[in-house]
């Protein structure tokens, strides 16, 4: 067997049970969809949807030292999360360049599990276990220790519930707990990356079958329906949330992203890219770099990333991600623009879409927020 085969998650033969169509993501074999997108993806925004997303990389970081090490390795506050709580973070590199958007859930006291996207979980991993030198703490590659199975929408919390004796209620946004799902041990986290209400369980591999189908018996009444990656761009797209390779890379700092807030230079000690980051902090302050906003088409053609974003035949910008929008009912865009076009309302901006100039509305991001 080649060494470029792709990884096959613990569903894998229940994905092909249900007919998904499935794709070579990050060197995975992922469901793509399983029926249409757009139904798949107005279930997550009206009812609920079932996600494998076994692919994203679980490192944990443990021992006396592994708060001082993150605060060091990565650009957030981590010794300040509670036990049970989750923050949203980025590693970047000592230019200050993005090496991953990442989560950190503290699960005890001298605990941590980061979570990486599947393109750059060895990145990751190797960038932790270089910068621990020196740390009292032990960096471990968990990657095959957990199949992570998401259940999302405002159905969720209820369908949930039937099944775990957890107190979801109590668990806020950005939180996990250990409980029981239908049996099996997991940690329950409500995280997600679809702009709803939603939860993450982070579980055995050997249970993960098990627990995908009695949440899918238990999803059933209230319309849940499994859900492949397609439509979970495209639910992220119109929450605004950053994709790695899209809106994040190495050749852009968080502050150039607009996510300069997740930087906490508040924090004690050295931390990799704090010197860069410094400045280019200071810079986005006087001149501020290429924003990152919404575009909505006035048209039907889609924009795609890489186009480029132009008014009166200068370019001022690049779509970094574009699909057409279930919800809205229009091709949407997020791109980088230059500031002076970054307003909401600007006039005459468009998209080149193979040499056709079409007309877009700039808006402020995300394009769609759920109703608390």
């Amino acid at each position: 067997m080649s060494s470029n085969a792709p990884r096959h998650t613990a569903l894998d033969a229940l994905h092909r049970s249900l007919g998904a169509t499935m794709t070579d993501f990050a060197g995975w074999d992922m469901p793509l969809r399983y029926g249409s997108e757009r139904d798949e993806h107005l279930a997550v925004r009206t009812k609920a949807g079932l996600f494998d997303l076994s692919h994203m990389g679980e490192i944990t970081v443990t021992g006396p030292g592994a708060a001082a090490l993150l605060n060091y390795a990565l650009v957030g506050n981590i010794a300040s999360v509670g036990v049970g709580r989750a923050r949203y973070t980025m590693i970047c590199q000592a230019d200050g360049g993005i090496l991953d958007d990442l989560i950190v859930y503290r699960l005890q006291e001298q605990a941590y599990m980061v979570v990486a996207n599947a393109s750059n979980a060895q990145v990751v991993l190797d960038a932790l276990t270089e910068r621990a030198d020196g740390f009292d703490a032990v960096v471990r590659d968990d990657r095959d220790a957990y199949a992570l199975i998401a259940v999302q929408g405002p159905e969720s919390p209820g369908i949930l519930k039937s099944l775990t004796d957890a107190d979801l209620d109590g668990l806020k946004y950005y939180a996990g707990l250990p409980g029981t799902v239908a049996g099996v041990p997991a940690l329950i986290a409500r995280t997600g990356y679809t702009g709803e209400d939603g939860f993450e369980l982070f579980v055995d591999p050997a249970d993960a079958e098990k627990l995908w189908q009695a949440l899918t018996e238990a999803g059933a009444p209230a319309g849940l329906v499994p859900c492949g990656l397609s439509c979970r761009d495209t639910l992220r797209l119109e929450a605004g949330m950053p994709l790695y390779g899209h809106e994040l890379s190495t050749s852009l700092t968080p502050f150039d992203a607009g996510l300069g807030r997740v930087v906490k230079f508040e924090k004690e000690g050295d931390f990799v890219g704090r010197e860069t980051l410094t400045e280019a902090a200071a810079l986005a302050e006087k001149n501020p770099p290429r924003v990152l906003v919404g575009l909505i088409a006035e048209g039907r053609r889609v924009p795609r990333a890489g186009y480029p974003v132009v008014v009166g035949g200068k370019v001022i910008g690049e779509v970094t991600s574009g699909a057409p929008s279930p919800t809205l009912g229009r091709p949407i865009a997020m791109a980088y623009v230059d500031a002076a076009h970054a307003a909401p309302g600007t006039a005459g901006v468009g998209v080149d879409i193979r040499g056709s100039h079409e007309p877009y509305e700039v808006v402020a991001l995300p394009f769609y927020r759920r109703q608390k």
